[in-house]
């Protein structure tokens, strides 16, 4: 039996230092990047653009016709593309790496009310998946904990790390809420009419949002005797140092998380998912609420919607004004993230421009998570997190990364699934 034991841990062991990652350490060389058509990510370009970096920091934006001298290493990028790091916003990268397995399983907490619970501390810098976002551009992630009312607290990270704690590039930067639906479909399963019908606890469960927030003033009006750790953890969304995204899909239920929360004194919010938004894009863009898109690729979840709406959703929106970012949730969501770019490139291929569709997954990214000031753009002054692309990274067939960078270190591009696509290739050239 201590044989197996032993043997068991042992295999442990090797599997974990298998899976470690070896991120890269601080920018100590200089870098230039020259020649390359550079997407700024604020829907500028610059054609042969000459991009320098020191200590982590863009230190030069410009062409490369400027007579400047080159710092550091040149790297040569004529005919390829440069981009800002992408972000993801919404996701769960690093809270599970395998679905079928409980124990690797920790995006979500018991309870309906848990606004305390820290998504960070769970994360898992070395998992498999999240090294398999960088070859496609993702280099941050809004990482955000699922299920209940209130899910709890998400934090930006940067995906290169050696755990949370180096990771973190903004702490516990909002709180997710999932409002209640007006409408509810029945369990088929249990045999229950599936079709879409109003939901009768929908005012109730208003209410008892409407108490919750009630309760949690009247605690900070006060002097308790004892800390309310739920409570504390509010704190930020009554003083907008933290931030409210709100997982609402339809038109009402997006009017009425807007309505309660500005009663409350909520103000600064950000909508997840959003497929209504259009109906009430004046309202949003009245209040500066951005807005977080599902992918574009499934069917519209109301029957009366055009069959490409949520593949033009974002195109309309960004005429009416609307901040518009990307998000992924939902089925294979931690798997399927490395998938933005594309989905970024199919809107852009349904109408939205090209810039603004790089502007989702960069610039507008960074505003709705309110790290603007230092990612999101190629900025002198911002940190040097970006890529080289071969070709469009927002193209499947053309996305070939070649370089990337965060916080002006030169990042690895393998992952598990790299190494495995090697080694198969390999394996087939040699017959």
């Amino acid at each position: 039996m201590k044989k197996y034991i032993y043997s068991l841990m042992l295999l442990f062991f090797v599997v974990s230092i298998n899976a470690q990652q070896t991120p890269a350490p601080k920018q100590t060389n200089d870098f230039s990047i020259e020649g390359a058509t550079a997407h700024l990510g604020d829907g500028k370009i610059i054609e042969n653009s000459l991009i320098m970096f020191s200590q982590g920091k863009i230190v030069f934006v410009g062409s490369a016709k400027m007579k400047i001298g080159r710092r550091g290493e040149v790297i040569d990028a004529k005919g390829k593309h440069l981009y800002p790091g992408f972000i993801a916003v919404n996701a769960s990268l690093g809270l599970a790496e395998i679905d079928a397995v409980k124990a690797t399983r920790d995006f979500q907490e018991i309870g309906d009310l848990n606004p305390h619970v820290r998504s960070l501390i769970a994360y898992n810098a070395e998992s498999k998946v999240v090294e398999s976002m960088r070859p496609n551009g993702i280099l941050m992630a809004q990482i955000t904990p699922r299920g209940g009312i209130m899910s709890g607290t998400s934090s930006v990270v940067q995906l290169d790390a050696w755990n949370w704690e180096d990771a973190a590039i903004k702490v516990d930067d909002a709180i997710h809420v999932n409002w209640p639906g007006s409408f509810t479909r029945g369990r088929w399963w249990l045999g229950e009419d599936p079709a879409l019908k109003p939901n009768p606890k929908y005012a109730s469960s208003l209410d008892a949002i409407r108490d919750y927030f009630k309760e949690v003033k009247s605690y900070f009006a006060g002097t308790p005797l004892e800390k309310n750790i739920a409570y504390e953890a509010t704190r930020g969304l009554f003083d907008g140092s933290k931030k409210m995204f709100i997982h609402a899909s339809g038109h009402k239920e997006i009017k009425d998380a807007i309505t309660i929360c500005k009663e409350n004194g909520i103000n600064n919010i950000v909508i997840v998912r959003g497929e209504g938004a259009l109906s009430v894009a004046d309202l949003l863009v009245k209040h500066n609420i951005p807005v977080v898109l599902d992918r574009p690729h499934r069917n519209p979840n109301i029957e009366d919607d055009a069959y490409d709406h949520t593949y033009t959703i974002a195109r309309k929106l960004s005429d009416k004004g609307v901040i518009v970012g990307i998000g992924m949730e939902g089925q294979m969501e931690r798997m399927n993230t490395r998938n933005l770019p594309f989905y970024a490139g199919t809107f852009a291929a349904h109408g939205l421009d090209k810039e603004k569709a790089v502007q989702l997954l960069t610039g507008n990214a960074a505003k709705i998570l309110g790290i603007d000031n230092f990612a999101g753009t190629i900025e002198t002054g911002k940190d040097a997190t970006l890529f080289i692309s071969e070709g469009d990274a927002l193209d499947m067939k053309s996305n070939r990364i070649t370089h990337a960078f965060i916080q002006g270190r030169k990042i690895s591009l393998d992952s598990h699934q790299t190494k495995l696509w090697k080694r198969y290739s390999n394996k087939y050239k040699s017959k």
